[in-house]
């Protein structure tokens, strides 16, 4: 009988300790109300499904974030299981072999963003991630003040904005001194290369690998970064402070405060031009960037993308996790209730989401303009090697062409360094 008993609690204690193997960690960061919906979401998983759910909270900024995330991968650690990654980080996790291919899973890749999908979510022909977030650039513009100076329609060139905004910036000046026609971000970050990525492209450009070599000094690319320089210094239709303080947020708050025409930002800041304290509410539109003459609208890519780590010792449990995040149901109400841009191109078609949010009928076009940064597993060291020539180049401290000549022999030794 004593024996029994110790061969039935061994078995308990075994069983537990097996049940406490299967709890799937998620990592995720952002706001606090981001954060308290996805407890919510989590809660709600575990009741429907029976799987013990962890939430790995990381912390706000973009850039912790990811590096909480490479510590983890690169050491082969079993947790974090599922996690969500900025498109950019894509490359080089996908590269580093820490992302389980999603093949076989049954997940139906068609809902999703097509040409998004292609572009970042399959690395050497297999299925590695999926867009639960979307975002791409797009064009804020005053309803009001186009249609005061007689504009019928919106410039579909970056020819005919730049018309626009010297003849209403012109007429605006009379009363508000401080009025721009177009704001921008220009400073040294992350932004600065979304933002030439988008000239750059509608221009026939754009930031290419050919052949592990970095194709940047090119005569599209020269044209657009001169016109973003001339933007500033030779048309001033940009603040001069565009080279050093504008930001994401600078920018909209910019716009926001009545004195710009129009505005290059993410889709956040939509519901924000709606607030109560906006001095632009119910005066704001949105459409796709512009396009120089010849050229095709570009969006740059942005968002989260979901995944399951390699060294996940939960991979059955992760993927119905991942499966639940990426539902109809899930990603409706992300949109609902945080104002994300779903993954899936069918939650763009539903009722209650466009009765809410009208807007996501022109993001849906936006999205099918989308242009990817480059697929580098070193992608950060390139960035900040952009970002500083670039942002020469709108200074004046260095002519275009000199400034892309040598980002592009800087970047040559970064390849080098990283191929050895």
């Amino acid at each position: 009988m004593r024996a029994f008993l110790l061969l039935f609690l061994l078995f308990l204690l075994v069983g537990c300790e097996k049940r406490e193997e299967r709890v799937v960690t998620f990592a995720v960061g952002g706001a606090p109300n981001e954060i308290e919906f996805w407890e919510k979401l989590v809660r709600e998983f575990e009741e429907r499904k029976g799987i013990k759910v962890k939430l790995l909270r990381q912390p706000t900024d973009t850039d912790q974030r990811r590096q909480g995330l490479v510590v983890a991968l690169r050491s082969g650690m079993k947790d974090p299981d599922v996690f969500l990654m900025d498109v950019a980080w894509l490359p080089q996790f996908a590269a580093s072999g820490w992302l389980e291919p999603l093949e076989g899973s049954g997940l139906k890749r068609e809902v999703f963003f097509k040409r998004v999908v292609k572009l970042v979510d399959i690395y050497s022909g297999k299925l590695v991630a999926l867009p639960v977030y979307v975002d791409g650039g797009v064009l804020y513009y005053r309803k009001d003040l186009l249609e005061k100076y007689g504009y019928s329609k919106l410039p579909e060139t970056w020819e005919e904005l730049l018309e626009y905004s010297l003849r209403v910036q012109r007429g605006e000046r009379k009363k508000s001194p401080q009025f721009f026609g177009f704001v921008w971000q220009g400073a040294q970050y992350e932004g600065l290369v979304c933002t030439f990525l988008e000239f750059a492209s509608s221009r026939g450009g754009g930031i290419t690998f050919r052949k592990g070599r970095l194709v940047l000094n090119t005569g599209p690319n020269v044209e657009a970064l001169t016109f973003m320089r001339d933007l500033i210094h030779r048309y001033r239709i940009s603040p001069p402070n565009t080279y050093t303080e504008m930001k994401e947020e600078e920018v909209r708050m910019f716009f926001q405060e009545g004195n710009a025409l129009f505005e290059r930002n993410w889709p956040y800041a939509w519901a924000l031009h709606q607030s109560k304290d906006s001095k632009v509410r119910g005066k704001v539109g949105i459409a796709p960037l512009p396009k120089f003459k010849g050229g095709r609208r570009a969006s740059t890519l942005g968002g989260w993308h979901i995944g399951i780590s390699r060294f996940s010792d939960t991979k059955r449990e992760s993927l119905e996790f991942l499966k639940f995040v990426l539902s109809y149901e899930v990603q409706k109400r992300l949109a609902l209730n945080l104002g994300w841009n779903p993954g899936r191109t069918d939650v763009y078609e539903d009722r209650d989401v466009l009765k809410r949010m009208p807007h996501f009928k022109v993001l849906r076009e936006v999205f099918n303009y989308i242009v990817a940064r480059p697929v580098s597993p070193y992608y950060t060291q390139v960035s900040e090697v952009l970002q500083k020539y670039l942002n020469s180049a709108l200074s004046g401290r260095l002519s275009p062409e000199e400034a892309l000549r040598r980002a592009e022999e800087e970047v040559g030794k970064v390849v080098e360094r990283y191929s050895r």
